[in-house]
């Protein structure tokens, strides 16, 4: 029985260990540590179109946990990004606040909004504003959570880099492709106040605080996605002798950009006191555009656009429409986004009815807030309106 035990162990041990069978003519290779193996998946290739048609929907999350439905054009229901599709929107773009109220906009829900974004094969534009709140060239608040150093640059610029890299990573390691990467939003003045506002009194270092604060962001953004074009963003489009001086000073004094970005709002366009007709900041504004294409031998993207619709639907229309066929001759354009189409003016986010919250995130009053956003270009029942149309061509 010793015999029978002892062949039975010496089988089980050749039959779990086939290189201990000499009678192999083939010698197992000489063992290899094996390369390190990258632990974040490559995003999946969402196709870049020539020309991009997009949407910010940056809202889009709280509307539909509120209960918002959308419909296509012939009542039929769909998911948003569906409904958007079905208009001709072949892009997308989402902001990203670091701590905002109750977490809209912020990381999770960004990188739950974009992986819905990449499934359904739309490139994506990822606009970091480095706040808690819209940063825009009336307040750049510093996040509540960065307030400690608001005395230092050196910090204040590892926190860029930080939520930068955070922020993106946790898209990527979600299969999130991340097609352009906006860093900061309207920084015609600077960002971050005061650290990274522009000193206008100090000739040819005006950028000096804005450069390090951008360019912390811009490489951290390159070391996630290197392929993504990263831009900064200013507003007022139709002002093309302060674009000029803007980008070419920004480069000038080092900062590195793949495209730039502006914004386009032609019924509130104001040169100095005076506000502009509409159409004639449309036509500066195309004329801004092309000019810019040509001299920064960059792209430009119109990231955020807007028509008031309460004003007049056939209005707003024209007015979009006749931009948008303006640009699309422009061989330097990339594209333009329609800022929160999905909205139908009278929807307003949760926090707007939350004074105290708002002012902490602003430090400004409810007196100075919109009653609702007035550009949208849905109906109250989700349905898109004919202002949409301008996408279909």
């Amino acid at each position: 029985m010793k015999k029978i035990a002892l062949l039975a162990a010496l089988f089980a041990v050749f039959a779990c260990n086939p290189t201990a069978n000499t009678s192999d003519p083939t010698p197992d290779p000489t063992p290899v540590d094996p390369a390190p193996v990258d632990p974040t998946p490559a995003e999946p290739a969402v196709a870049v179109p020539a020309f991009a048609k997009g949407a910010d929907i940056g809202w889009a999350s709280e509307m539909e946990a509120g209960g918002r439905k959308f419909v296509k054009k012939d009542g039929t229901q769909a998911a948003l990004l569906d409904v958007l599709k079905d208009c001709g929107v072949n892009a997308i773009r989402l902001r990203v606040w670091v701590n905002p109220y109750k977490g809209w906009s912020g990381k999770e829900d960004v990188v739950a909004v974009g992986k819905k974004v990449t499934a359904a094969q739309l490139p994506l534009m990822v606009d970091f504003h480095y706040s808690d709140f819209f940063a825009d060239p009336s307040r750049q608040k510093i996040p509540a959570s960065w307030e400690a150093d608001k005395g230092s640059l050196d910090k204040m610029s590892q926190h860029v880099a930080d939520h930068t890299t955070e922020v993106l990573k946790a898209l990527k390691v979600a299969g999130v492709s991340v097609n352009w990467i906006q860093i900061g939003n309207e920084t015609r003045i600077g960002m971050l106040f005061p650290l990274g506002q522009l000193n206008y009194n100090n000739k040819g270092t005006e950028f000096a605080g804005f450069v390090k604060l951008y360019m912390a962001g811009y490489n951290a953004a390159k070391a996630v996605y290197p392929e993504a074009l990263v831009m900064p963003h200013i507003n007022n489009a139709f002002d093309a002798s302060h674009a000029s001086w803007w980008f070419s000073s920004l480069k000038a004094q080092g900062g590195k950009f793949d495209m730039i970005a502006l914004s386009h709002y032609p019924q509130e366009a104001w040169d100095g006191k005076t506000q502009l007709d509409a159409a004639t900041a449309n036509s500066r504004a195309v004329a801004s555009i092309r000019s810019l294409s040509g001299s920064l031998n960059v792209p430009v993207m119109v990231s955020e656009v807007g028509v008031k619709t309460p004003a007049g639907e056939a209005t707003a229309k024209q007015l979009l429409q006749s931009f948008v066929d303006e640009i699309k001759k422009i061989k330097g354009c990339a594209g333009v986004f329609y800022w929160e189409p999905q909205v139908d003016g009278s929807w307003r986010p949760e926090v707007y009815t939350k004074p105290d919250e708002l002012k902490r995130l602003t430090g400004q009053s409810q007196s100075g807030w919109w009653n609702a956003y007035g550009m949208g270009a849905f109906t109250t029942g989700g349905k898109p309106t004919s202002v949409m149309d301008v996408f279909a061509d």
